[in-house]
């Protein structure tokens, strides 16, 4: 759904699977800045919005999910992961209960998906499952006090807004998706379809803790998550690359990152950030030692850790038991 802010002065569409929202607005290191100092908001209205309702919907939500639900509090923004069976990620959710309803905003393109597994796994609950798309678009900003209109919903940084108030943007100037990414890479947050790819399990991106309780009752892939964090590592890990400034060109999606001329990872997300200069993040093979020289497609970086390479195993257990257990 194209945002009608892209039709602001200065707007430049931003990139797949982002096409839908503005990049920049003409300045982009200004819009870094004005977001970071709580003087923005980012349109971030292509992400597509979920409603669980019902009074069933924490219980069942719980029990679906990585993270703990079953106790969540009117208003407390949380976020949590959908697991296959291997427990790779399939889905990740950004979400608050309003007191009648969980609200969660998810990736471009998937809701539809969310939407009819969610509905596959009802059987005879009460709970009620609706995309929200066409009613409700996120915006998000870096913090501070902030007004919200009626009918918005807050969910800590992000807002769910109404859609026909979004030419609004809360009263604050707008800055582009670049702003928001430039903070999102130098805080080390992933973001699904970015630092994630088919075969990624929670321990590597570092969700452990923010989407994962470790201590809840079970779920679809919790067996995996048990295993690597008691018994094993996981086998790649997220970095926060330091890109050479020098070289007029960012590793897009996807570029391979070598070492000694080995590829051991891919680039995640990259951007230019208003004070840090060229910044990455990246999944690379747990055993790159953490000072290891890195190319990024083809472009010079240093590492600073983010998932340490001892990640996981948490417990001390007899060796023999634990051959028997992988």
């Amino acid at each position: 759904m194209r945002s009608p802010l892209l039709d602001e002065p200065g707007a430049v569409a931003a990139e797949a699977p982002d096409t839908d929202v503005a990049a920049h607005y003409g300045d982009p290191f200004a819009e870094q800045r004005a977001l970071a100092a709580g003087e923005a908001v980012v349109d971030r209205s292509n992400r597509e919005v979920v409603r669980i309702a019902g009074p069933d919907r924490l219980t069942w939500l719980n029990n679906l999910t990585s993270q703990k639900l079953v106790d969540l509090q009117p208003g407390e923004p949380t976020q949590t992961l959908l697991l296959d069976p291997q427990g790779r990620v399939e889905h990740h959710l950004m979400l608050v209960d309003d007191g009648e309803a969980v609200w969660a905003h998810v990736e471009p393109g998937t809701a539809a998906e969310l939407t009819a597994f969610l509905e596959k796994m009802r059987f005879m609950l009460r709970v009620e499952v609706s995309e929200e798309t066409a009613r409700y678009a996120v915006v998000s900003h870096a913090g501070g006090e902030i007004d919200l209109p009626p009918g918005a919903i807050a969910m800590g940084e992000d807002v769910l807004l109404p859609r026909e108030l979004l030419p609004e943007h809360l009263g604050r100037r707008l800055a582009g998706l670049w702003a928001y990414e430039a903070l999102r890479i130098e805080a080390h947050r992933p973001r699904q379809g970015f630092e994630t790819d088919h075969k990624t399990i929670p321990h590597e991106v570092g969700w452990i803790g923010t989407a994962v309780h470790l201590s809840k009752g079970c779920y679809r892939g919790q067996e995996t998550v048990a295993r690597v964090h008691n018994l094993g590592h996981p086998p790649r890990r997220l970095v926060f690359l330091h890109l050479d400034g020098s070289v007029d060109v960012l590793p897009p999606h996807g570029a391979e990152v070598t070492a000694d001329g080995e590829q051991v990872g891919f680039v995640g997300s990259s951007v230019r950030h208003h004070e840090l200069g060229p910044i990455a993040l990246a999944l690379v093979k747990r055993t790159v030692p953490v000072d290891a020289p890195l190319l990024a497609g083809g472009v010079a970086a240093t590492q600073e850790v983010i998932v340490p390479p001892d990640a996981g195993r948490n417990v001390t257990i007899d060796p023999a038991l634990r051959r028997r257990l992988r």
